[in-house]
Protein backbone atom coordinates (compact mmCIF):
# COMPACT_ATOMS: atom_id res chain seq x y z
CA UNK A 1 0.00 0.00 0.00
CA UNK A 2 1.47 3.43 -0.94
CA UNK A 3 2.39 5.76 1.89
CA UNK A 4 -0.39 8.26 2.68
CA UNK A 5 0.69 11.88 3.36
CA UNK A 6 -0.70 12.00 6.93
CA UNK A 7 1.90 14.48 8.14
CA UNK A 8 1.11 16.95 5.36
CA UNK A 9 -2.63 16.33 5.81
CA UNK A 10 -2.48 17.28 9.50
CA UNK A 11 -0.39 20.37 8.71
CA UNK A 12 -3.05 21.47 6.21
CA UNK A 13 -5.79 21.06 8.82
CA UNK A 14 -3.88 23.37 11.19
CA UNK A 15 -3.45 25.94 8.41
CA UNK A 16 -7.13 25.88 7.48
CA UNK A 17 -8.19 26.28 11.12
CA UNK A 18 -5.83 29.17 11.85
CA UNK A 19 -5.31 31.09 8.60
CA UNK A 20 -8.04 33.64 7.87
CA UNK A 21 -6.95 34.21 4.26
CA UNK A 22 -8.92 31.11 3.26
CA UNK A 23 -12.14 33.03 3.90
CA UNK A 24 -13.67 36.17 2.44
CA UNK A 25 -15.92 38.63 4.24
CA UNK A 26 -19.53 38.68 3.04
CA UNK A 27 -21.40 41.91 2.32
CA UNK A 28 -24.54 42.22 4.50
CA UNK A 29 -27.84 42.25 2.59
CA UNK A 30 -29.65 45.58 2.38
CA UNK A 31 -33.01 45.64 4.19
CA UNK A 32 -35.89 47.63 2.69
CA UNK A 33 -37.77 48.67 5.81
CA UNK A 34 -40.50 50.52 3.91
CA UNK A 35 -41.82 47.20 2.61
CA UNK A 36 -41.70 45.46 5.99
CA UNK A 37 -45.21 46.27 7.32
CA UNK A 38 -47.00 45.19 4.15
CA UNK A 39 -45.04 41.96 4.01
CA UNK A 40 -46.00 41.21 7.63
CA UNK A 41 -49.71 41.60 6.82
CA UNK A 42 -49.40 39.36 3.77
CA UNK A 43 -47.50 36.76 5.80
CA UNK A 44 -50.19 36.68 8.49
CA UNK A 45 -52.86 35.99 5.88
CA UNK A 46 -50.63 33.39 4.21
CA UNK A 47 -50.07 31.69 7.57
CA UNK A 48 -53.78 31.39 8.37
CA UNK A 49 -54.57 30.09 4.88
CA UNK A 50 -51.83 27.49 5.23
CA UNK A 51 -53.06 26.31 8.64
CA UNK A 52 -56.66 25.94 7.45
CA UNK A 53 -55.84 24.16 4.19
CA UNK A 54 -53.18 21.75 5.46
CA UNK A 55 -55.07 20.61 8.58
CA UNK A 56 -58.38 20.25 6.71
CA UNK A 57 -56.65 18.01 4.16
CA UNK A 58 -55.73 15.43 6.84
CA UNK A 59 -57.81 12.57 8.21
CA UNK A 60 -58.80 12.90 11.86
CA UNK A 61 -56.81 10.40 13.95
CA UNK A 62 -58.72 8.11 16.35
CA UNK A 63 -59.20 9.69 19.76
CA UNK A 64 -58.54 7.96 23.05
CA UNK A 65 -61.85 7.27 24.75
CA UNK A 66 -62.57 8.89 28.11
CA UNK A 67 -65.66 8.90 30.32
CA UNK A 68 -67.22 12.31 30.77
CA UNK A 69 -67.09 15.46 28.65
CA UNK A 70 -66.54 14.78 24.91
CA UNK A 71 -63.03 15.62 23.69
CA UNK A 72 -62.48 18.60 21.41
CA UNK A 73 -61.83 17.80 17.74
CA UNK A 74 -58.01 17.40 17.44
CA UNK A 75 -58.06 19.32 14.13
CA UNK A 76 -59.38 22.40 15.96
CA UNK A 77 -56.66 21.99 18.58
CA UNK A 78 -53.91 21.49 15.98
CA UNK A 79 -54.95 24.72 14.29
CA UNK A 80 -54.91 26.51 17.66
CA UNK A 81 -51.38 25.25 18.42
CA UNK A 82 -50.09 26.33 15.00
CA UNK A 83 -51.69 29.79 15.33
CA UNK A 84 -50.30 30.23 18.84
CA UNK A 85 -46.75 29.36 17.81
CA UNK A 86 -46.89 31.27 14.52
CA UNK A 87 -47.79 34.52 16.26
CA UNK A 88 -46.12 33.93 19.62
CA UNK A 89 -49.30 33.89 21.73
CA UNK A 90 -49.38 32.76 25.34
CA UNK A 91 -52.31 30.51 26.23
CA UNK A 92 -54.21 33.41 27.78
CA UNK A 93 -53.62 35.67 24.76
CA UNK A 94 -54.37 32.82 22.37
CA UNK A 95 -57.88 32.48 23.78
CA UNK A 96 -58.79 36.02 22.68
CA UNK A 97 -56.90 36.08 19.41
CA UNK A 98 -58.19 32.69 18.26
CA UNK A 99 -61.74 33.92 18.93
CA UNK A 100 -60.97 36.63 16.32
CA UNK A 101 -58.71 34.76 13.88
CA UNK A 102 -60.00 31.23 14.37
CA UNK A 103 -62.99 31.40 12.03
CA UNK A 104 -60.67 32.46 9.17
CA UNK A 105 -58.59 29.31 9.82
CA UNK A 106 -61.69 27.11 10.14
CA UNK A 107 -61.86 26.85 13.93
CA UNK A 108 -65.57 26.41 14.58
CA UNK A 109 -65.53 25.82 18.36
CA UNK A 110 -64.80 28.08 21.31
CA UNK A 111 -61.44 27.33 22.91
CA UNK A 112 -60.44 28.62 26.33
CA UNK A 113 -56.86 29.00 27.55
CA UNK A 114 -56.92 25.72 29.49
CA UNK A 115 -58.11 23.74 26.47
CA UNK A 116 -55.40 25.34 24.32
CA UNK A 117 -52.77 24.48 26.93
CA UNK A 118 -53.88 20.85 27.14
CA UNK A 119 -53.80 20.61 23.33
CA UNK A 120 -49.99 20.51 23.59
CA UNK A 121 -50.32 17.23 25.50
CA UNK A 122 -52.77 15.44 23.17
CA UNK A 123 -51.34 12.53 21.16
CA UNK A 124 -53.89 13.07 18.39
CA UNK A 125 -52.66 16.64 17.89
CA UNK A 126 -49.04 15.46 17.78
CA UNK A 127 -49.96 12.89 15.12
CA UNK A 128 -51.56 15.62 13.00
CA UNK A 129 -48.56 17.94 13.33
CA UNK A 130 -46.13 15.16 12.39
CA UNK A 131 -48.21 14.54 9.27
CA UNK A 132 -48.09 18.25 8.43
CA UNK A 133 -44.30 18.30 8.85
CA UNK A 134 -43.77 15.34 6.52
CA UNK A 135 -46.34 16.54 4.00
CA UNK A 136 -45.12 20.11 3.62
CA UNK A 137 -41.32 19.80 3.54
CA UNK A 138 -39.16 19.37 0.43
CA UNK A 139 -35.41 19.08 -0.14
CA UNK A 140 -32.87 20.32 -2.69
CA UNK A 141 -30.50 17.49 -1.71
CA UNK A 142 -27.74 19.73 -0.33
CA UNK A 143 -27.92 18.86 3.34
CA UNK A 144 -26.12 20.12 6.44
CA UNK A 145 -26.45 19.30 10.10
CA UNK A 146 -25.72 20.82 13.48
CA UNK A 147 -26.81 20.89 17.11
CA UNK A 148 -27.75 23.88 19.24
CA UNK A 149 -29.23 24.65 22.63
CA UNK A 150 -32.77 25.98 22.91
CA UNK A 151 -33.45 28.51 25.64
CA UNK A 152 -36.05 27.84 28.28
CA UNK A 153 -35.13 31.17 29.90
CA UNK A 154 -33.63 34.42 28.67
CA UNK A 155 -30.97 34.06 31.38
CA UNK A 156 -29.34 31.08 29.70
CA UNK A 157 -26.11 31.41 27.74
CA UNK A 158 -25.44 28.37 25.58
CA UNK A 159 -21.82 29.27 24.93
CA UNK A 160 -21.05 28.64 28.60
CA UNK A 161 -23.80 26.21 29.62
CA UNK A 162 -25.27 24.04 26.88
CA UNK A 163 -26.83 21.61 29.36
CA UNK A 164 -29.13 24.21 30.91
CA UNK A 165 -32.10 23.85 28.55
CA UNK A 166 -33.27 21.74 25.63
CA UNK A 167 -30.92 20.64 22.84
CA UNK A 168 -31.94 20.49 19.18
CA UNK A 169 -30.02 18.46 16.59
CA UNK A 170 -31.23 19.00 13.04
CA UNK A 171 -30.59 18.41 9.35
CA UNK A 172 -31.58 21.19 6.94
CA UNK A 173 -31.04 21.74 3.23
CA UNK A 174 -29.33 24.72 1.61
CA UNK A 175 -32.61 26.68 1.71
CA UNK A 176 -32.74 26.10 5.49
CA UNK A 177 -35.78 23.85 5.18
CA UNK A 178 -35.69 21.38 8.10
CA UNK A 179 -35.61 17.75 6.96
CA UNK A 180 -35.34 16.00 10.34
CA UNK A 181 -34.70 16.96 13.94
CA UNK A 182 -34.12 15.42 17.36
CA UNK A 183 -34.60 16.90 20.83
CA UNK A 184 -34.44 13.72 22.88
CA UNK A 185 -31.41 15.00 24.78
CA UNK A 186 -29.13 12.41 23.20
CA UNK A 187 -25.55 13.47 22.39
CA UNK A 188 -25.58 15.21 19.00
CA UNK A 189 -23.35 12.73 17.13
CA UNK A 190 -25.47 9.77 18.30
CA UNK A 191 -28.62 11.70 17.40
CA UNK A 192 -27.19 12.38 13.92
CA UNK A 193 -26.84 8.63 13.31
CA UNK A 194 -30.62 8.29 13.81
CA UNK A 195 -31.54 11.41 11.83
CA UNK A 196 -29.48 10.16 8.91
CA UNK A 197 -31.96 7.33 8.40
CA UNK A 198 -34.81 9.83 7.93
CA UNK A 199 -33.32 11.94 5.11
CA UNK A 200 -32.32 11.61 1.48
CA UNK A 201 -29.94 13.87 -0.42
CA UNK A 202 -26.85 14.25 -2.58
CA UNK A 203 -24.42 15.47 0.09
CA UNK A 204 -24.20 16.17 3.83
CA UNK A 205 -22.00 18.71 5.66
CA UNK A 206 -21.11 18.41 9.35
CA UNK A 207 -18.63 20.12 11.64
CA UNK A 208 -15.82 18.44 13.60
CA UNK A 209 -18.22 17.53 16.41
CA UNK A 210 -19.56 14.81 14.07
CA UNK A 211 -16.11 13.51 13.13
CA UNK A 212 -17.01 9.83 13.37
CA UNK A 213 -15.82 7.11 10.99
CA UNK A 214 -19.02 5.03 11.25
CA UNK A 215 -21.13 8.10 10.54
CA UNK A 216 -19.05 8.95 7.45
CA UNK A 217 -19.43 5.38 6.20
CA UNK A 218 -23.20 5.47 6.69
CA UNK A 219 -23.50 8.79 4.85
CA UNK A 220 -21.68 7.28 1.87
CA UNK A 221 -23.81 4.09 2.03
CA UNK A 222 -26.92 6.25 1.66
CA UNK A 223 -25.51 7.68 -1.59
CA UNK A 224 -24.50 11.07 -0.19
CA UNK A 225 -21.10 12.75 -0.44
CA UNK A 226 -19.83 13.43 3.12
CA UNK A 227 -18.13 16.71 4.08
CA UNK A 228 -17.14 16.33 7.74
CA UNK A 229 -14.58 18.86 8.97
CA UNK A 230 -11.38 17.09 10.09
CA UNK A 231 -9.76 17.12 13.51
CA UNK A 232 -6.02 17.67 13.96
CA UNK A 233 -5.68 14.07 15.15
CA UNK A 234 -7.26 12.53 12.03
CA UNK A 235 -5.37 10.26 9.64
CA UNK A 236 -6.12 9.51 6.01
CA UNK A 237 -6.06 5.78 6.71
CA UNK A 238 -9.47 4.13 6.97
CA UNK A 239 -12.46 3.03 4.93
CA UNK A 240 -12.90 4.05 1.31
CA UNK A 241 -15.47 6.73 2.24
CA UNK A 242 -13.19 8.21 4.91
CA UNK A 243 -10.10 8.11 2.70
CA UNK A 244 -11.89 9.58 -0.33
CA UNK A 245 -13.38 12.43 1.71
CA UNK A 246 -10.09 13.57 3.21
CA UNK A 247 -7.98 12.98 0.11
CA UNK A 248 -10.40 15.33 -1.66
CA UNK A 249 -9.77 17.83 1.16
CA UNK A 250 -5.99 17.37 0.86
CA UNK A 251 -5.79 17.59 -2.94
CA UNK A 252 -8.14 20.57 -3.47
CA UNK A 253 -8.75 22.28 -0.13
CA UNK A 254 -10.39 25.40 -1.58
CA UNK A 255 -13.02 23.47 -3.54
CA UNK A 256 -13.66 21.20 -0.52
CA UNK A 257 -14.11 24.18 1.79
CA UNK A 258 -16.48 25.87 -0.65
CA UNK A 259 -18.71 22.81 -0.45
CA UNK A 260 -18.29 22.33 3.30
CA UNK A 261 -19.06 25.92 4.25
CA UNK A 262 -22.56 25.66 2.86
CA UNK A 263 -23.04 24.20 6.34
CA UNK A 264 -23.52 27.80 7.53
CA UNK A 265 -27.17 27.34 6.50
CA UNK A 266 -27.56 25.03 9.48
CA UNK A 267 -26.11 27.62 11.85
CA UNK A 268 -28.25 30.30 10.22
CA UNK A 269 -31.37 28.19 10.77
CA UNK A 270 -30.69 27.73 14.48
CA UNK A 271 -29.91 31.43 14.97
CA UNK A 272 -33.01 32.70 13.14
CA UNK A 273 -35.25 30.03 14.69
CA UNK A 274 -34.30 31.02 18.24
CA UNK A 275 -34.46 34.74 17.47
CA UNK A 276 -37.90 34.59 15.89
CA UNK A 277 -39.66 32.22 18.29
CA UNK A 278 -37.85 32.81 21.58
CA UNK A 279 -37.51 30.43 24.53
CA UNK A 280 -39.30 27.12 24.97
CA UNK A 281 -42.16 27.86 27.39
CA UNK A 282 -43.65 24.39 27.90
CA UNK A 283 -42.62 22.09 30.72
CA UNK A 284 -43.87 18.59 29.86
CA UNK A 285 -41.79 16.60 27.35
CA UNK A 286 -44.59 16.05 24.82
CA UNK A 287 -45.58 19.71 25.06
CA UNK A 288 -41.99 20.79 24.39
CA UNK A 289 -41.78 18.51 21.36
CA UNK A 290 -45.08 19.79 20.00
CA UNK A 291 -44.08 23.42 20.52
CA UNK A 292 -40.80 22.94 18.63
CA UNK A 293 -42.55 20.89 15.90
CA UNK A 294 -45.20 23.59 15.38
CA UNK A 295 -42.48 26.25 15.13
CA UNK A 296 -40.47 24.19 12.63
CA UNK A 297 -43.59 23.69 10.49
CA UNK A 298 -44.06 27.46 10.37
CA UNK A 299 -40.36 27.99 9.65
CA UNK A 300 -40.47 25.55 6.72
CA UNK A 301 -43.62 27.18 5.37
CA UNK A 302 -41.99 30.60 5.39
CA UNK A 303 -38.81 29.36 3.69
CA UNK A 304 -40.66 27.45 0.97
CA UNK A 305 -43.00 30.39 0.35
CA UNK A 306 -39.99 32.69 -0.01
CA UNK A 307 -38.29 30.49 -2.60
CA UNK A 308 -41.59 29.96 -4.41
CA UNK A 309 -41.89 33.74 -4.84
CA UNK A 310 -38.33 33.92 -6.18
CA UNK A 311 -39.12 31.31 -8.82
CA UNK A 312 -42.36 32.97 -9.98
Amino acid sequence: MPHLPNKEFRALICTVREDEEFYEDQTPKKIFWSEYSQSQIAEAQETLDFIKNVIDSLDTPPMEGKVGKPLTDPKMLAKAVLISEAFGFTERNAQGWIALLGPYAGITVKLDDRTIGEAYHRKEVLILLKQVFEKTKSSDGKLCGDGSGLETSRKQNYESDKKAGEYLTSIVDSREVVQAFDMSGEQECKAMHKLLELVHGNSLRLDAGFNDRKLVDRIAEKGMVPFVFPKKSNKLNGSMAWKTMYLSFFLDVIQWLMEYHQRNHSESFHASFKTRYGPITKRRNMSKLMQVLARIIQHNRRRLAYFSRLES
